[in-house]
């Protein structure tokens, strides 16, 4: 089976394009919104990775909890295993625990590795 080079690479439209624009709509007016989006996400939020598979929240509230109160834990997991797919979010009841959890855990040894905690900055974007 033969084909041109010309007909693979023409110029057709792609059947994607006309998709293309309706999504950066949709990027543009989440980009657009008011600085009060802050308020929902103070900067206690942390991101943590290297999680060993056998971790629990349980396991991440204590040793997080070392640092200040924690508000949340969830933990990243495989939907079939249930093991933990090694990453997870904290929330820290301030944003001055989420900086000490940040300077004292991060690089610290949990469960016989070693974890990485930063700051975790989302942004909610809506597809209308």
């Amino acid at each position: 089976m033969s084909y041109s080079r010309r007909s693979r690479y023409s110029a057709s439209p792609s059947p994607y394009r006309r998709y293309s624009r309706s999504v950066s709509r949709s990027l543009s007016r989440s980009r657009s919104r008011s600085p009060s989006r802050d308020v929902e996400n103070p900067g206690n939020n942390l991101y943590v990775t290297g999680l060993s598979p056998r971790i629990t929240k349980r396991d991440l509230e204590k040793h997080f909890s070392t640092e200040g109160e924690v508000i949340d834990v969830q933990l990243v997991a495989d939907p079939w295993t249930r093991e933990s797919r090694g990453f997870g979010f904290i929330t820290m009841s301030s944003l001055a625990e989420a900086d000490r959890c940040i300077k004292y855990l991060n690089r610290s040894v949990l469960e016989g590795r070693v974890i990485t905690v930063e700051k975790f900055f989302w942004q909610q974007v809506s597809c209308v």
